[in-house]
């Protein structure tokens, strides 16, 4: 444990399908009725703009109805907790669109700013007019004015197939700076994020995975355990913590 001191934690869509947030290449996902290619791509925005909006809209109100869940609330803990037990940086990575990890971190008290989210944010919306981002809880179909140039030019603020994720320089810098690289609820289908673990593995760095099953990524693993998250993060965050105790 004296080794240990920056954590890097990725998150994917398994940590808040248990909070009813769909998973999006499972049968029932969320691109069952719709393609990819129709719904989450600049193309389809520009082919078809209302079809996309009604989505997102119906994925933002969703998201607003659901709860963190148990794995929310752990890895919420652990950012506390670890640097008071004599650890360094949590730095925590989400690939998920949905704001349940920063309402857990929020009812620890912990501030905001902690979440780095990679694919963007439903509860914000990106005026491509003057590129300011705004807070945003309601619906877009109808095209309202950006609150800060007035244009109507807001779009969700994801980030599509086909585009930039976000923060990518810092992202990578955590993780070559990390002592243990941790994902959690992931597919590793989706990249850049599906290749981290390799990235970590090759500086030598310790790498563990909690999912459901084993990821297409797994190999890369030093160690992994599977089942619900629910279930996995709460009992390894317990035991990361508990060795940590002075």
């Amino acid at each position: 444990m004296d080794q240990l001191r920056n954590i890097v934690i990725l998150t994917g869509a398994g940590v808040s399908a248990e909070s009813g947030i769909g998973t999006f290449r499972d049968s029932g996902g969320l691109w069952e009725e719709h393609r990819v290619e129709d719904v989450a791509t600049p193309e389809a925005f520009a082919r078809d703009p209302d079809l996309v909006l009604r989505f997102y809209d119906m994925r933002r109100a969703g998201v607003q109805k659901a709860e963190p869940n148990a794995a929310h609330r752990a890895i919420a803990r652990l950012q506390r907790d670890w640097p008071a037990r004599g650890g360094g940086r949590v730095t925590l990575v989400t690939q998920n669109v949905d704001d349940l990890h920063d309402r857990a971190a929020r009812a620890l008290g912990l501030g905001e700013g902690g979440v780095i989210h990679m694919h963007g944010e439903h509860l914000s919306a990106w005026c491509t007019a003057c590129d300011a981002r705004t807070p945003w809880h309601a619906d877009l179909i109808d095209s309202p004015p950006c609150p800060s140039c007035g244009a109507r030019a807001l779009r969700p603020d994801i980030v599509w197939f086909g585009e930039m994720p976000y923060r990518m320089e810092e992202i990578i810098r955590a993780v070559e700076e990390a002592d243990l690289f941790v994902s959690i609820g992931t597919s590793g289908a989706v990249y850049p994020a599906a290749g981290f673990v390799r990235s970590a593995a090759e500086l030598g760095i310790a790498t563990l995975e909690l999912n459901l099953e084993p990821s297409q990524g797994t190999q890369w693993f030093d160690g992994a355990r599977h089942g619900p998250a629910s279930e996995v993060v709460p009992a390894w965050v317990e035991e990361l913590l508990g060795a940590a105790a002075p």
